[in-house]
């Protein structure tokens, strides 16, 4: 007999006789679970706003016991600490409210062998020095940083890709994965965001 939910490293099923509050199917998973986990850094301008989430494998926002949240209802957000150490969902996001903070979305935009696609990479190149993350995915990035968004957009480009812009109103689903050392700071991404959108 299956259970509902998946376990939360190797996505297989979990055993019948597992606890309610487990996450993983298994020890090995536990362990490969945790270590990944201390692999991930956040920036301390993320970690320090109390604007964070669980999420559902299908990224819809929770609270950190499990409920229905919003990207609109401060109410449903809490701080990192409590949702990092919270076991509703399979993982956490982050919520961004018009506080200059914003994210740019690339979705497919590291290819099968792992390497950036050349559109993705002239993207990454105009960020600069400023967070970027793999997404749950693994085949897109999160550029996090500050511009002034105002609204969400995304943008098709002419050759055949879209990225999304958001700084409002928006949760992102967050990882933590750092793509290519990239640093552990935000930084003004205003030039990019205005390349983007031009």
């Amino acid at each position: 007999m299956k259970t509902e939910r998946p376990c939360a490293w190797c996505r297989g099923d979990m055993p019948i006789t597992a606890r309610s509050d487990a996450r993983t199917c298994s020890v090995r998973c536990r362990v490969a679970a945790h270590r990944a986990a201390k692999k991930r850094v956040f920036p301390l301008e993320l970690t320090t706003r109390d604007r964070w989430v669980r999420r559902s494998s299908a990224k819809v926002p929770l609270t950190t016991v499990g409920k229905a949240a919003s990207s609109t209802a401060p109410r449903t957000w809490g701080t990192y600490r409590n949702a990092t150490e919270s076991v509703a969902g399979v993982g956490t996001g982050f919520v961004l409210n018009g506080d200059g903070i914003v994210c740019i979305d690339l979705d497919h935009a590291i290819a099968a062998d792992g390497s950036l696609k050349p559109w993705a990479e002239d993207i990454v190149s105009l960020a600069g020095e400023t967070f970027i993350e793999v997404s749950a995915s693994g085949e897109g990035l999160h550029i996090f940083g500050y511009a002034d968004v105002r609204r969400g957009r995304r943008i098709r480009r002419d050759d055949g890709y879209a990225v999304e812009v958001y700084g409002d109103r928006r949760f992102i689903a967050v990882t933590g994965q750092r793509f290519r050392e990239a640093p552990k700071t935000l930084a003004d991404v205003s030039t990019l965001v205005d390349h983007l959108t031009a």
